[in-house]
């Protein structure tokens, strides 16, 4: 429960109308208690206990749904049996059904809520056995149930054979009595069974007269025949009383003595308020603050949460610490002032606020001077009101207060007023104080332009329609429109021109800049609105094409992936192919047509292979043995080396040296390294070609041993292993291993001009 201490001026609650807030509260309780809490509910200061019932509340929007209906508000029955009083059997039904709904809530809230509901809900005691026992004891109506003790039971079954007998005995009478009977039936006076005697006739008949009818014209008679069977009854009903009130006394002594009635009952209202603020959070589609430290108000979207489809807008506290909101009457002046307000207390009541978003620090008190007050035991004009009120605010005025003021300056003379506003907001600003104040005053207007701290505001206003847009529009000072509605209204035009000439130059001059600052807002913000239909139309088309690009991403690497794994497949039957078919190589007479089935089936496994994307890169992808363009030479040529941005190019007999931003890449161009014709190499279907690169070492040495042995197979010489130049590891090892193989006469690297350092030419033997 929120801390209770009267930090908060109630005439400032007033002023806001916060306590239509409390009775809007108070209508969405289940429960007296929860109702009682509601109507006393007050802003608190302490932060961490505001934070923790904003958390209860989300629990009870989002995670258990309390019900309390049907609990009573039984303290002053729990009081009464505390003071020894015997309770009706009703009140006791009351009583137990209370706690078992009680009891019922808290199974709901540990089976729930693993949220600050499940701690509150602890509050909540086990009165189980007062229930039990009041149960088995009273029925639907209150009654003492006839098995509550076995006493009890037995009188209950003497008493009803004992009645029929008294009956019987008396219908019997009722034929001896037929002539003195006012009427022919058994009745019931004074818990004793009689005849109805003409009052004429009751002297004939022995009996005991037990009753009289109003009229006096009928006598109940008591027969001597069933004077014994009635005074057995009316003791057995006797010993019942007593036993049903020992009952009842015994059940009262249980709520009596049941000291965990109080904490249920003060939990049940505690709950009770959090529903309705749950409730109350739902109806007015109100969201949930957020804290500050720093003093910062940010609210997004904010209404007042009392008016009718409201206008939402911004408020923002920091930097301006003192927004001055000036303009005509009921363009919205006061509501923005008590819309900042209300959040504000709102928010230290534990509840939620009518804001999209809002962002509030934790204040000690609201400040508020706000309507017309007139003190007529104090003889106080409107104008003494308020500067009673602005009295205390000065007083009080601190960082960690809001001042709401409207109207500043107002009830008094313009010139005075104006300079006793612009005293007090000094001040205010001195005192690090932050809030709203509204005024009509224009010297205060131009105060604002130039004071740091204080910033213009104004609500929009259309002056076509003469209607208010209640839009907060800061930066701006409000305009008072006075000639512009009175022009509306049809005042004489003789009389408006003369009030042109009354305001001076000056104040013409302010109306017309205010005008032109009017006017110009509102081009930009229609340029501004046009600007964002178009970042969103772009940003729309954007997620289209990212959408596109990714869909597209997608379908590309799930093709790579398959052609990789078919290659993948293929590569390995042609591995497996060749290995067998070199098995079969050693048998010499095999040997040649196997050789040239082997070659075959490499050159299809080096097609097979799967080759990795090559990455993405930016800027022109000029690699070396490119066909380049060179403007600056008129000619084309093939890229040798790379070094950085510089290139090495063979432009027919001559190398150059060029940048890589002097030359366009010629893409249509399948650019080989040209083989070369040796002398004595005979016509042959055999690729004396072997590509390295990229292999693994222990991968390119078993390529460069299978080729070599195929190649002295089908006599082809010589063999043109490229392995590229890198770091050169890749050539020294292929190097090692052919001084080692002796199927290799010798090898040396190609021509400048062919491959250079990046090809090893192999002689192999025939």
């Amino acid at each position: 429960m929120l801390s209770l201490k009267m930090a908060f001026d109630s005439r400032a609650l007033s002023a806001l109308d916060f306590p239509r807030i409390t009775a809007a509260l108070a209508d969405r309780a289940s429960t007296t208690l929860g109702r009682e809490r509601a109507l006393a509910l007050r802003p608190s200061d302490d932060a961490y206990r505001i934070a923790q019932e904003l958390d209860e509340v989300e629990d009870a929007l989002f995670g258990v749904s309390l019900s309390l209906g049907g609990i009573h508000d039984i303290r002053e029955l729990h009081a009464r049996a505390g003071e020894g009083r015997v309770l009706s059997g009703q009140d006791l039904l009351n009583a137990a059904y209370s706690l078992d709904g009680a009891m019922t809530v808290k199974r709901a809230i540990e089976a729930n809520s693993r949220g600050p509901l499940r701690d509150v809900g602890q509050g909540l005691g086990d009165h189980s056995e007062l229930v039990r026992r009041v149960l088995q004891s009273l029925d639907r109506e209150g009654q003492v149930r006839d098995d509550a003790s076995p006493r009890l039971r037995d009188l209950r079954k003497r008493i009803e054979p004992l009645r029929g007998r008294i009956r019987d005995k008396l219908t019997q009478t009722l034929e001896q009595w037929s002539e003195v009977l006012q009427e022919h039936l058994v009745t019931i006076r004074r818990d004793r069974y009689v005849l109805p005697v003409l009052a004429s006739r009751v002297g004939s008949v022995q009996g005991i007269i037990v009753d009289a009818s109003a009229t006096g014209q009928t006598y109940f008679v008591e027969p001597a025949a069933v004077t014994q069977l009635n005074n057995e009854l009316t003791r057995l009903i006797l010993d019942e009383e007593a036993e049903v009130r020992r009952i009842l006394t015994e059940l009262s002594a249980l709520l009596a003595q049941d000291s965990a009635v109080p904490m249920t009952l003060s939990t049940i209202g505690e709950l009770d308020l959090i529903a309705s603020k749950a409730k109350l959070a739902r109806d007015w589609r109100l969201n949930r603050p957020e804290a500050l430290a720093d003093g910062l108000y940010d609210l997004r979207g904010a209404r007042h949460p009392l008016i009718e489809n409201p206008v939402a807008n911004d408020i923002n506290l920091g930097e301006t610490k003192l927004l001055l909101i000036t303009g005509p009457n009921m363009g919205g002046k006061t509501a923005t002032l008590k819309t900042l307000g209300l959040a504000v207390l709102m928010h230290q009541c534990g509840l939620y606020v009518a804001a999209d978003s809002a962002r509030l620090p934790v204040v000690r008190d609201v400040l508020v001077d706000i309507g017309d007050e007139q003190s007529i035991e104090a003889s106080l004009s409107t104008f003494a009101s308020h500067l009673k009120h602005l009295r205390y605010v000065l007083r009080h005025a601190a960082p960690d207060t809001l001042v709401l003021v409207d109207e500043l300056g107002s009830g008094t003379d313009p010139d005075e007023g104006a300079a006793l506003a612009q005293a007090l907001i000094e001040t205010l600003l001195q005192q690090d104080a932050r809030g709203i104040i509204t005024s009509h005053l224009s010297p205060l207007k131009l105060f604002a332009l130039e004071t740091p701290g204080l910033k213009n505001a104004s609500m929009g206003f259309e002056v076509t329609t003469l209607a208010p847009t209640y839009h907060l529009q800061v930066g701006q000072p409000g305009r008072s429109y006075a000639l512009a509605i009175a022009n509306r209204m049809g005042l004489p035009r003789d009389v408006l021109a003369r009030a042109g000439e009354l305001l001076g130059p000056e104040a013409g001059l302010m109306e017309r800049m205010l005008g032109e600052l009017e006017r110009e807002r509102r081009e930009l913000g229609e340029q501004l609105e046009t600007a964002a239909a178009a970042r969103r139309d772009a940003e729309a088309e954007l997620g289209r094409v990212r959408h596109e690009r990714e869909t597209l991403e997608s379908r590309r690497n799930e093709m790579m992936a398959e052609a990789a794994q078919k290659a993948e497949s293929l590569y390995a039957d042609a591995v497996e192919r060749v290995r067998t078919l070199r098995a079969r190589a050693q048998e010499e007479s095999a040997r040649p047509r196997v050789m040239q089935e082997l070659r075959e089936l490499r050159v299809q496994a080096q097609k097979a292979r799967p080759v990795p994307p090559k990455r993405e890169e930016r800027g022109d992808p000029i690699r070396v043995g490119n066909k380049v363009d060179v403007p600056a030479y008129g000619a084309q040529g093939q890229v040798l080396e790379m070094r950085g941005d510089d290139l090495v190019v063979q432009l027919g007999l001559m190398k150059v040296g060029v940048k890589r931003r002097d030359v366009r890449l010629v893409p249509e161009a399948k650019v080989k390294a040209p083989k070369p014709s040796f002398v004595g190499s005979a016509p042959s279907r055999f690729d004396n070609e072997l590509q390295l690169r990229g292999l693994s070492v222990e991968a390119a040495v078993e390529e460069l041993r299978a080729a070599i042995a195929e190649a002295r197979a089908l006599k082809e010489s010589p063999l043109r292993v490229v392995h590229g130049k890198g770091m050169g590891v890749l050539r020294r090892t292929l190097r090692d291993y052919l001084k080692t193989d002796k199927n290799v006469e010798s090898f040396h690297d190609a021509e400048a001009n062919q491959g250079g350092h990046g090809v090893t030419i192999v002689n192999v033997k025939r």
